[in-house]
This record gives structure tokens, sequence and C-alpha cells, in this order.
């Protein structure tokens, strides 16, 4: 599903946020990218979503070679890869509803078509009920569960969630991880990027470690993981 083959990426005149980066990640699977602040994690991300472009190596989205992408591309290569950032982007004078039907209305979704899809990804995410509250009426984990919601009207098949869960306390960051967990058993492939270690051991799945633009482990987490 996801494909880096000896990615670099590099700022003039020598600052390296990753050298020779080599993985593969599987359809269906949940994979944390860890590391510390600085470590390249936030690059990885938008060399995905065709945000930077990478200087050496290739990278492939479900088959599709993307090291090249033409700029008229990159709307279709978002629409199959659904982004969580932890800052929300909220409108704040829409309603959750107004909010997720936006991310239809920019690509010119028929609005008959728009009204069950957000029904349905509202669903997904335990919020058919707040549907026309507006973003300051909402908790902070309810506010990053909309944003988990508009990441999916699209039917993503891969879903980038960067540090989703770096402004939220213990309780409702695991709610969240659990959210994306779901998703996941719903056949969607997860990546998520954090420096939370808790997060890590609770999901005990696949983690990718960077360092200084590195990759320094990549195993399945069984038991305590110190990042």
């Amino acid at each position: 599903m996801i494909k880096f083959v000896n990615v670099t990426k590099f700022y003039p005149p020598d600052i390296y946020a990753l050298r020779n980066v080599t993985f593969h990640i599987k359809p269906k699977e949940f994979v944390s990218i860890v590391g510390q602040s600085g470590a390249g994690k936030s690059t990885l991300v938008k060399l995905l979503i065709a945000e930077e472009r990478l200087n050496q190596g290739r990278i492939i989205i479900g088959g599709w070679d993307i090291t090249k992408i033409k700029s008229r591309e990159i709307p279709a290569l978002r629409r199959q890869v659904g982004v969580v950032f932890q800052d929300l982007k909220l409108l704040e004078r829409r309603t959750v509803a107004e909010n997720i039907a936006f991310a239809l209305e920019v690509v010119n979704t028929p609005r008959r078509k728009i009204t069950p899809i957000v029904r349905q990804v509202l669903k997904i995410v335990g919020l058919e009920n707040k549907s026309d509250y507006f973003p300051q009426q909402l908790s902070a984990g309810e506010a990053q569960r909309v944003v988990v919601a508009r990441s999916l009207v699209h039917r993503p098949k891969i879903l980038v969630a960067d540090e989703p869960t770096g402004n939220l306390d213990p309780i409702t960051t695991r709610s969240i991880v659990e959210l994306l967990a779901k998703i996941n058993e719903f056949g969607t492939t997860v990546l998520l990027v954090t420096h939370n270690r808790e997060i890590v051991n609770f999901l005990k799945k696949r983690v990718i470690t960077l360092d200084q633009g590195v990759i320094i482990g990549d195993q399945i987490i069984k038991g305590r993981y110190v990042i």
C-alpha cells in the first residue's frame, strides 16, 4: 500500500530531513511512525501527500508512483490518503456537519450524496447527535473526532494521523487511538505519527522508529517500548 524506496529529502545547503528511508506498509496494516522532535516524521507525512517533493528515491502509494506526481494529480492523491492533523483546522462558523460537508463541496460532490456521507462518517466517530454543534461547543476529543470524520469522507484507502492526540488528556487520547484502531479494522491502512510511547504500548502494533532522518528500528511491539 505504501512503499518508500531509498527516499532522501534535504534542504539546502546541507540539512537532511530523511536519508535513504526504505519501508513497505501492506494494505490494512496499522503502523506507528515514532521518533523525537526533528526525527523526520512530519517530513515523511508531507512527502506522502505530495506537500513536499523528495530529492532521491521513489514513493509508491497503492501501486501509483507519486515520485514525480504532477500538480493537477495531487487532489486525486489526497482523496486516497486521508489526513488527521494535530492542528484541527475546523471552520468556527460552521457546524460539525457543515465542516465535514465542506470537504465534499470543494470537489463538487452532488448535494444528494453529501448528506448521507456526512451521516455515515458521524456515526463511525460516534458524533451523530452533535451534527448541529459548532466547534466551540465541543470538547477537545470531540473536535478531534470531527477531524477524523472529515478525513473519511472520500473513503480513503490510507488514513494518516499526524500527532492527533498531542493536545489531549490521557483518557481522551486513548479514545482517539481506539477510534483509529476501529477504522483500521474496517480495512483502512492507518499510519499514526506520534512521539507518545503510551500510545505505542497500548496498540502493540508495528512501529517504525526514526532518528535524525534515518530508520533505526522496525518491529512489532509486544511488550513495553521506550522512544
